[in-house]
């Protein structure tokens, strides 16, 4: 059998040398810069006793080989819910999925979204979409994109529409039914059975990151080097050089690392820079607020809820002590929000004044009452937080990991592919694992190139 190198402790690294180990196959060694596994599925305990992500992660699944790892890893360890997730936008909550729920808008909003629907139906535009702005006027109509998609998706990705793909969307967002709109809200009824996360489990104690050390700490620990660095690949020659010093040899590489970053320290960088420069991502703000008491009666059961509108830095704000009550350190007398800010070249973000910004923004959408009942905050920047699905995304992604698998290297996971509509932990998992079978048996690595037919309606095995 070769030798398998794997760069990252993350789903996608800790997957494939899980797969590796079930094969019977040893000869592998995985690096780890950080000192803790997870990657961004990691979770922090602060010094007040909060817990914290790394954005709201929650578990569900397209795959049983991911749900048979999760009963095994943690078998008593989980929590499960069912989703409860909201939009706050003109000073009331909308249930989500926002465009089947537009009942609960005021009336011109309302109206606006309704007439922009029968527009389309009646004039449809002709041709495909070319970038997700297109993609919306073809699908959400002109009041929904004014009202909701285009600035809530610009505070999400950090990016304007125009800017993003359309072949991202897939079941990431619900497409309007008309009919199914107009009874709503004839009915006076909440639509929110939408979506393959309507119901998730969560690890009771320890966080998201809880399920990869443990998934890491049953992985032979001789050949899982943490805090350990990979400062140049030498892919011609299928070598790594740590930052030690030392050098290792390999015949395959499975890296999660992200694919920029991996060509920079590359000795393909002269090659492969310029398809590079078609990947762009955004970075993330992760700001926990920790506080005293037990949550208001409107955030009792919510999970986690979406901000559109400028009155908040925010796009996601998780109610995170709901996910598990351990997640705050005197369960009944705290609880936490855990609030998430994207930032690029197209979105500053102020360092300095984030997390004031974000308790600001908690007041003025009224989650919480007081500064006075905040007993902590926390804030961690991710400098890759999202891979953008950006216009040229796929013209570079198309030279560059067809070219990297030439030299054994198989670029995999969240930014080890680019590929956001296939990130989840699920998802990233699943692409170490697929890329082990491939490297051994010649089996198809359907989430990387088919991702339309492993989020589709059925589990994909």
């Amino acid at each position: 059998m070769p030798k398998f190198a794997i760069i990252g402790a993350g789903p996608t690294g800790l997957g494939a040398a899980w797969r590796l180990e079930e094969l019977g196959i040893h000869d592998w060694e995985l690096f780890e810069a950080d000192s803790v596994p997870g990657g961004l599925a990691k979770s922090f305990t602060d010094e007040a006793g909060f817990t914290w992500d790394l954005g709201g992660h929650v578990q569900f699944s397209h795959y049983e080989y991911f749900d048979n790892l999760m009963d095994d890893l943690l078998p008593d360890g989980w929590f499960h819910h069912e989703r409860e997730s909201w939009v706050w936008i003109r000073d009331r909550w909308v249930p989500y999925p926002f465009q089947f729920n537009i009942g609960r808008l005021p009336e011109k909003e309302r109206w606006d979204c309704v007439k922009g629907l029968v527009e389309l139906y009646r004039n449809p535009p002709p041709g495909k979409p070319t970038n997700f702005s297109e993609w919306i006027d073809r699908t959400q109509g002109a009041g929904l994109k004014d009202v909701f998609m285009r600035p809530y998706n610009y505070k999400v990705w950090a990016y304007p529409v125009e800017d993003l793909s359309a072949t991202w969307v897939g079941e990431r967002v619900a497409v309007v039914d008309l009919e199914r709109v107009l009874k709503n809200i004839f009915d006076g009824t909440d639509d929110v059975s939408w979506g393959p996360n309507n119901t998730f489990r969560f690890p009771k104690n320890g966080g998201t990151g809880s399920i990869w050390k443990e998934a890491a700490r049953r992985l032979p620990q001789e050949r899982l080097h943490l805090s350990t660095p990979v400062r140049h690949i030498e892919a011609k020659n299928k070598k790594l050089h740590l930052d030690s010093g030392a050098k290792v040899d390999y015949e395959y590489l499975i890296s999660s690392m992200p694919l920029d970053q991996l060509v920079k320290h590359s000795d393909l960088a002269d090659k492969l820079t310029e398809p590079a420069s078609h990947l762009q991502f955004s970075s993330s703000h992760i700001v926990g607020i920790g506080m005293n008491g037990q949550p208001p009666d409107d955030l009792e059961t919510k999970c986690w809820m979406y901000f559109p509108e400028d009155n908040s830095p925010f796009y996601r704000v998780t109610v995170f002590s709901n996910y598990s009550k351990f997640n705050a350190p005197r369960p009944g007398e705290t609880w936490s929000l855990m609030a998430e800010v994207s930032e690029s070249p197209k979105k500053h973000v102020d360092l300095e004044t984030v997390v004031e910004d974000c308790i600001q923004g908690a007041l003025n959408t009224k989650l919480i009452n007081s500064r006075d009942d905040i007993l902590h905050t926390w804030h961690m920047r991710l400098g890759h937080g999202y891979p953008t699905p950006s216009v040229s995304r796929d013209k570079g992604l198309g030279v560059l990991l067809p070219e990297l698998m030439k030299y054994g290297i198989w670029s995999r996971g969240r930014f080890g592919a680019w590929k956001y509509e296939v990130s989840n932990q699920d998802h990233s998992l699943m692409q170490g694992v697929e890329a082990v079978d491939h490297l051994v048996y010649g089996a198809p690595e359907m989430t990387v190139w088919y991702p339309s037919i492993v989020n589709g309606p059925k589990p994909w095995k």
